[in-house]
């Protein structure tokens, strides 16, 4: 156990709990909406930074805990591992997303489905199923819960949403597109959110989708304009990036971002996009605290141990995620002073920040 909170506040006194914690994006969300929280993490490296930033967390296997160990958890969020579904890896959870279906109506019924995930060709696929799992062995059923992935997971989720409405629940289910939230990068979600105690709506968007095309000015006038790349880094130069990936099949056809526009979307191999006509003084990478800033973790977040753009790349991004936990709560958020949030200390939010939410 790593225990960096206050004595005060022990594990199974907490208000959610989060599995596949990673280092701590829907967990600095929490703390900043004033919501305890653990989170249940295997991987040493993303343990380490959440140690350093002070939170509550068990390193362990998340199929190896019970929700009986977190009695007073209201709130299930978790983002199950995505790189067997992600677009970027090798398509083994997309191959097997027929069989994954299937095992996750076992579940519902009560079936063991311990061989069928051993047959499976990459383990992490079946881990998505956790969730499932946990919420079905809940005693007192949670009053929200909020699930996260890559976009090809979503049919899991509404599998899970036919299950859940059986149980008492209402769920929503789809993708949220990040910039759509404030956050300064293009980024694609699918997101589960089910409540017990009224309808479960998934957030709406604060701010315009991005539009290559588009300028930043146009579109809805009701909704803020994207966050840029420049403002939230702090260079006031301008400067364009080349991305690593090619585009439309063709590797040669690399990508590009102006600092006015959003990043690309933040992944562990962000180090390999090329800044072109860099501030004077910057390298022509992205360090691992710009692509922090990037994902709207705290400017001063204490990222450790190793594979930090790993960690970082694979987290969800707090601001997009304060959003999704207060419509879990049904809430809204005060999205200015959100902004403000965003940019000050971890220290002096960790707290919670007043006046954050608001009253549907």
């Amino acid at each position: 156990m790593i225990d960096g909170q206050p004595p005060s506040r022990l594990p199974w006194q907490v208000e959610m709990v989060d599995l596949f914690a990673g280092p701590g994006g829907l967990d600095v969300a929490a703390h900043w909406l004033g919501v305890s929280a653990v989170g249940i993490e295997w991987d040493r490296n993303a343990c380490t930074t959440r140690m350093c930033a002070g939170l509550l967390t068990r390193q362990d296997d998340v199929r190896l805990s019970k929700p009986a160990d977190y009695p007073q958890a209201r709130i299930l969020s978790g983002g199950p591992p995505c790189q067997a579904y992600t677009i970027a890896g090798a398509g083994v959870g997309r191959r097997a997303l027929d069989r994954v279906l299937s095992l996750a109506m076992a579940v519902a019924g009560g079936q063991d489905i311990t061989e069928d995930l051993m047959r499976l060709e990459d383990e992490r696929t079946g881990l998505v199923l956790e969730p499932l799992r946990w919420a079905l062995d809940a005693g007192v059923p949670y009053e929200a819960i909020v699930l996260e992935q890559v976009p090809a997971v979503l049919p899991v989720w509404n599998a899970f949403a036919l299950v859940l409405e059986q149980r008492g629940y209402s769920v929503d289910c789809g993708i949220l597109e990040a910039e759509q939230f404030g956050v300064p990068q293009t980024r694609r979600r699918a997101v589960l959110i089910a409540r017990r105690d009224g309808l479960a709506k998934l957030p709406r968007p604060t701010h315009r989708r991005y539009r290559k095309w588009q300028a930043r000015e146009d579109g809805d006038p009701g909704l803020r304009p994207w966050n840029v790349m420049g403002e939230a880094l702090g260079w006031p130069e301008r400067f364009t990036v080349a991305s690593n990936y090619g585009t439309g099949g063709d590797p040669r056809a690399r990508g590009q971002r102006r600092s006015t526009e959003p990043a690309f979307t933040v992944t562990g191999k962000i180090s390999r996009n090329r800044i072109v006509g860099r501030p004077e003084g910057m390298p022509d990478r992205f360090t691992e605290g710009d692509a922090g800033k990037l994902q709207t973790f705290p400017p001063d977040y204490p990222w450790s141990g190793q594979h930090i753009a790993q960690q970082i790349g694979n987290a969800i991004p707090p601001r997009l995620a304060v959003h999704v936990l207060a419509a879990a709560m049904g809430k809204n958020v005060d999205d200015a002073k959100l902004d403000w949030c965003v940019k000050r200390s971890w220290k002096d939010t960790r707290n919670g920040v007043d006046g954050l939410l608001r009253d549907s």
